[in-house]
Formats: structure tokens, C-alpha cells, sequence
């Protein structure tokens, strides 16, 4: 593990990690872990043996901004703060993790509360532990509940009515309802939770990273598509891209005919 502060990170074989490590306060985000989880998810993206990224926390995941900070502050260093931090340090941490190039996997264990549930709908994929919930804390702190990114990447998960309904009303929505609605891919007991995160993890990264890379690119600007034709065309050049710069595919077709598991290279 590298780091004591706001996060840690390791990696294993093809997988990192990023652990948010103040359990002693269910990890809150401060002024300083903006920064510093913005700098490890640039970190991660440039090293070439990764192909999967888990993101997690210590005994829970986030409760979200840490309110002690703003607590200490005058309304004029406040509103300074929020000008410095809102529109500066948590957008540029929010994109860093969308913009991971390979894929992301959100192990929500407890809360995922206000920028908690940001990082969770940032990431690709989201598994909870059975006891884990999810608030769009906001508008319980007398504020709006959008946070950052998260009135865009919510309503694309689960549908707009949901939620319009989560982020109005700052209920809490537990494990089981989040993988109902679609808000995460499945539920499991809390003690298999980064075992389960880590299975999928090995399995994805045992695909071709460019391969991985690019269904990734497409699935997220798919949201934005103004058109199936168009949308289409994106997909084609993709698989052109990756056909004609690896023998991938040649490898997959031996290692079928050999009925054993591809070892892809990404090399040509």
C-alpha cells in the first residue's frame, strides 16, 4: 500500500486497488483528498500493467465531503473555499476516475453517501455488500443533492423518475433496491465483496486491454449517441482498429481450435 492519508493504492497482477483509508469516520473527503485521489487515478492510468481498477473503501466506502472542514471556516473563506474546491478539486477527481482508460469497478461496502455516490456511478460497474446504501446527501444539508456529476450520471443508471425521486427526497436507498433499480450489477454477502469485485476484475483483465479499453469508450459515448447508424460506425472502427494492430483475434481463433484459454498480447 502506498500512501496514509486520503487513500492507499496497490496492484496485484493486472488489477489496482484504491482504498479510501479514514474508516474511523466512514472515509469523509477532505480539501486535501480531492487532490490526492485526482493525482493516484492519473498515477494508475499510465502504467501499462493494469487493466483494471477497484475502487473501494476501509470499512465502508464514503460518507461523503468531510462537513468538519466547511465547519471551521467563515461564510467568506466558505464561499471561497466552495468556488476553490466544487468547481475545481472534486471535478477534477470526478473525471479522473470516469476518464480511467481501463475499466473501473466500485466495491461499495456501508454508505456510498453524497460524493461517495459520485465515485460509485463514476466507475463502470458497482457491486455492494449486502448491507451497503446509497444517499444523494445534498439536499439534507440544506444544499442542492446534484453534488458533482451526480444529477448526469444518475438518471442514466437507473432512469430519470427514480432518479428525480432519490436526489428530491435524500432517502436512503439500500443494497437490495440499488440492484433492483440497476443503480449496481448485484448484491452479495459482506464478506465476498472484494473477492467477487476481484473475480470479475481477473476475468476482464484477461481480455485484450485495447479490447477492454475501447468497449469501455464505446459503451460510455453510446449514452451520448445521437444516432444508431452513427453510433454503429464508432463500433466498426473500433474492432477495425483492434484487428488490424494485434493478432488478438488470430490468437483466439488458434486457442479455440487448441480448446485451451487465449493468452492475448495485444501485440501484432
Amino acid at each position: 500500500m502506498v500512501g496514509k492519508s486520503a487513500c492507499g493504492w496497490s496492484v496485484a497482477g493486472r488489477v489496482a486497488t484504491v482504498t479510501l483509508n479514514r474508516p474511523e469516520r466512514k472515509n469523509p473527503l477532505t480539501f486535501e483528498s480531492y487532490r490526492e485521489l485526482t493525482d493516484t487515478f492519473h498515477r494508475l492510468r499510465h502504467l501499462e500493467e493494469i487493466k483494471v481498477i477497484v475502487l473501494t473503501g476501509d470499512g465502508a466506502f464514503c460518507a461523503g465531503g468531510d462537513l468538519r472542514g466547511f465547519s471551521r471556516l467563515s461564510q467568506e473563506e466558505s464561499v471561497a473555499h466552495i468556488r476553490d474546491v466544487v468547481y475545481g478539486r472534486v471535478q477534477r477527481m470526478v473525471r479522473a476516475l470516469a476518464d480511467c482508460p481501463v475499466p473501473t469497478i466500485a466495491a461499495v461496502d456501508g454508505g456510498a453517501v453524497g460524493l461517495g455516490m459520485d465515485l460509485a456511478l463514476a466507475c463502470d460497474i458497482r457491486l455492494a455488500a449486502a448491507g451497503a446504501y446509497f444517499r444523494a446527501a445534498g439536499i439534507n444539508n440544506g444544499l442542492t443533492a446534484s453534488e458533482l456529476g451526480l444529477s448526469y450520471l444518475l438518471p442514466k443508471a437507473i432512469g430519470t423518475s427514480r432518479a428525480f425521486e432519490a436526489m428530491l427526497t435524500g432517502r436512503d436507498i439500500d443494497a437490495e433496491e440499488a440492484e433492483r433499480i440497476g443503480l449496481v450489477s448485484r448484491t452479495v454477502p459482506d464478506d465476498d465483496l472484494l473477492d467477487t469485485c476481484y473475480e470479475m476484475a481477473e476475468r476482464i483483465a484477461s481480455f485484450s486491454r485495447p479490447g477492454t479499453e475501447l468497449t469501455k469508450r464505446t459503451l460510455w459515448s453510446g449514452l451520448e449517441a445521437g444516432s444508431l447508424e452513427g453510433h454503429m460506425q464508432a463500433e466498426g472502427l473500433g474492432q477495425l482498429y483492434v484487428r488490424l494492430l494485434t493478432a488478438n483475434f488470430e490468437e483466439a481463433v488458434a486457442a479455440r481450435a487448441d480448446k485451451r484459454a487465449p493468452a492475448f498480447t495485444d501485440d501484432k
